[in-house]
């Protein structure tokens, strides 16, 4: 091969590298940890649902109460075998890559079938009891919490509940969504870590 041919490849090469290196150099902070959001980003200005609704343990919870906190929320049915263990074991990873809890909702999308002692005994199975919440009510309490999450459709016998993850900030925005299988425990550390650098709500 021609040598000039050669070394023109060679230098292509080089430049080659030297733009990925720099891209993924622009990526990282000077500790080495990125800064930016690993899942897509939400619509900017798009408020998480309020609601008053309760816990499996009967105990009050809303959106408005855990302002101040990046809250993980993702949708689930307490008889569910396939997808819904593997979401509620991706928060918990994702908890323990952090390093300490965050508020964490399981936003229900089978009633009347997901009750209390159901949703009790569905954390308690995936060692989840006191670090996820399971947020429960009617169809009609809950088809708002639903479409405000983007329009979740819930489960049926003809069509399974979307498994899917949304991270909200600390002013109760939504800020990061992931379809479920994109999610890892991870990438959802890491930008819960994010969010949780940001200021504060103030007022």
């Amino acid at each position: 091969m021609n040598p000039r041919i050669v070394v023109a490849l060679l230098l292509v090469g080089v430049f080659a590298l030297g733009a990925v290196v720099l891209a993924a150099r622009g990526r990282y902070t000077d500790e080495g940890s990125p800064n930016t959001f690993e899942g897509a980003l939400m619509p900017e200005g798009l408020r998480a649902p309020d609601f008053r609704l309760r816990n499996q343990d009967g105990e009050p919870i809303s959106m408005r109460s855990l302002r101040g906190k990046p809250v993980v929320v993702t949708f689930l049915y307490t008889t569910c075998e396939d997808t819904c263990p593997i979401q509620a074991q991706t928060v918990r990873g994702a908890l323990d890559q952090l390093g300490h809890d965050v508020p964490a909702l399981a936003i229900a999308v089978d009633p009347p079938r997901d009750t209390p002692e159901r949703a009790q005994a569905f954390l308690a199975k995936q060692r989840a009891s006191g670090r996820i919440d399971f947020v429960l009510g009617s169809r009609a309490e809950l088809s708002p919490v639903w479409k405000g999450f983007g329009g979740i459709q819930p489960q049926s016998v003809s069509r399974e509940h979307q498994a899917r993850f949304t991270l909200v900030d600390k002013r109760g925005f939504q800020r990061v969504g992931y379809p479920g299988s994109e999610a890892t425990p991870e990438r959802l550390a890491h930008d819960l870590r994010l969010l949780e650098r940001e200021a504060s709500p103030t007022g």
